[in-house]
């Protein structure tokens, strides 16, 4: 079987190409990544010679390059990670949303639909989406599967349409998908622009911590290995035209986390008690900032046995002891050296 992961150089899409290429020896295993700045080969050093692995450089957006790895690999699925996914950076460019997370994807679909016609029923597209675009919820509640669409920001208005354009592919054409919608992720590997990471490397440095607001959003955690899991489960045992909620059945409000983040790290670093709380600074919180995520992952529990394998705080535990213990990687994304990596390993590619 020939599978090809979009975005698999990225944080999630790592985790994925890792699990699937030692769980799955008889599957060749297609890796597609433009390397735009969350884009990371260093994160697949251990896997990148294996013998069902194979990296291909290329963009969603680029529909010619698309063709022609289909017509030069035959994909039986698709597992599409590839987006970008920044809701800061979508503030200052949505159009860069656009084209990457509904042209890309887009681009895509009409490549599955030529080269799969006829053979539909041996393959699968599996899009993973996230649930911001069910918008923000109240103090209570949960999202669910069939919660209307409400999203808020550039970044989740361009998931939730390429959402539907994989649905709109699947009623009008029978494309065979699965869509999954996720809460936040965190965990190793993780580029520090995004909460965690970013204020693990900012604690590491003595840099203030810029919480947004009060600092009383609310957010679902979700540990990527247990992602990376749920998305092995979902690609080979979903039902097609289903769509699965992954949530880590962890809320935290962002100040309460951050203040947790602060604790652990100080007695890993050996600071005294409070010392990186005074890092805290509270900044002009980010227009359309949605109040609270929450999903309800009942289902994928129910049909498919998918459960969170650790709590929030063993999960960040695990995960700051991996940046702690990695801070070479940690020092090349932020200065660019992979980039050298890349050039020393890829060069003709």
């Amino acid at each position: 079987m020939n599978i090809l992961i979009t975005g698999g150089a990225g944080f999630i899409g790592s985790h994925v190409v890792r699990r699937l290429v030692r769980n799955y020896p008889t599957y060749n295993i297609f890796n597609l990544d433009a390397l735009t700045y969350a884009g990371n080969l260093e994160n697949l050093r251990d896997i990148d010679t294996e013998p069902n692995y194979t990296f291909l450089k290329g963009d969603i957006v680029d529909d010619g390059y698309i063709n022609k790895i289909f017509d030069s690999y035959h994909f039986d699925g698709v597992i599409h990670l590839a987006a970008e996914s920044h809701v800061d950076r979508s503030i200052a460019d949505p159009l860069a949303f656009v084209k990457t997370n509904i042209i890309g994807t887009v681009n895509l679909l009409n490549t599955a639909c030529s080269f799969w016609k006829g053979e539909e029923a041996n393959k699968r597209f599996y899009h993973i989406s996230t649930d911001e675009v069910y918008g923000s919820l109240g103090t209570e509640g949960l999202f669910l599967e069939t919660t209307a669409y409400d999203p808020n920001s550039p970044y989740s208005a361009s998931k939730a349409s390429s959402d539907h354009f994989v649905r709109a592919y699947g009623e009008t054409y029978g494309l065979p998908y699965v869509i999954t919608n996720c809460s936040n992720n965190y965990g190793p590997n993780h580029f520090p622009e995004k909460l965690i990471p970013l204020f693990i490397n900012n604690i590491i440095e003595e840099r203030p911590l810029p919480v947004y607001g009060d600092g009383e959003n609310t957010r679902d955690w979700l540990f990527v290995e247990d992602h990376a899991r749920a998305i092995d489960l979902v690609f080979h045992k979903g039902k097609n035209h289903e769509t699965y909620n992954i949530g880590g059945f962890n809320e935290w409000k962002n100040i309460d986390l951050v203040r947790l983040l602060c604790r652990l790290m100080d007695q890993k670093l050996g600071r005294p008690k409070g010392f990186s709380e005074k890092l805290i600074a509270y900044v002009n919180d980010r227009p359309g900032h949605d109040l609270r995520y929450a999903i309800d992952a009942s289902k994928i529990n129910k049909e498919l046995g998918w459960e969170p394998s650790v709590t929030f705080e063993q999960g960040l535990d695990r995960t700051i002891d991996w940046y702690l213990q990695n801070k070479e990687w940690l020092n090349n994304v932020t200065s660019g050296d992979y980039q050298e990596y890349y050039q020393k390993m890829y060069a003709k590619v």
